[in-house]
């Protein structure tokens, strides 16, 4: 929960700073700050791994980063369509821009299709 308030937060700041322009960059910013801030307070407070040996963070980083990697090329993508073929920014909604709306709906999106693709891979005993 934190993690996408962060989210977006930081890419409400950056869109505010950069007045709407640079959005994939802006997203992927947000998405390294984001991610770094998941990977640390999930190591810390969620699975109390004590471990903080350079090698064993670079492991466990990376494996943390290889499952992000998927929804966020699918949220690269559609922020792509929203901002840069639809144009969404011209239009807003509850005082958010386009381009927000689109970063919330697209963001939604990725989760729910990581999901699906992760719950049709894996065997039911993973969850139990």
């Amino acid at each position: 929960m934190l993690t996408t308030v962060l989210n977006y937060a930081v890419f409400w700041l950056f869109q505010q700073a950069w007045q709407g322009r640079h959005v994939l960059f802006a997203n992927l910013l947000t998405c390294l700050i984001a991610t770094a801030f998941a990977y640390v307070t999930n190591k810390v407070f969620v699975f109390h791994s004590p471990a903080w040996h350079p090698g064993f963070v670079l492991r466990e980083a990376l494996a943390f980063l290889s499952g992000r990697l998927f929804s966020f090329g699918i949220e690269e993508a559609g922020l792509y369509v929203a901002a840069y073929v639809l144009r969404l920014d011209r239009f807003s909604l509850w005082g958010l821009d386009g381009t927000m709306l689109s970063k919330i709906v697209v963001s939604f999106l990725a989760v729910l299709v990581f999901w699906s693709a992760f719950l049709s891979t894996s065997s039911p005993e993973a969850f139990f």
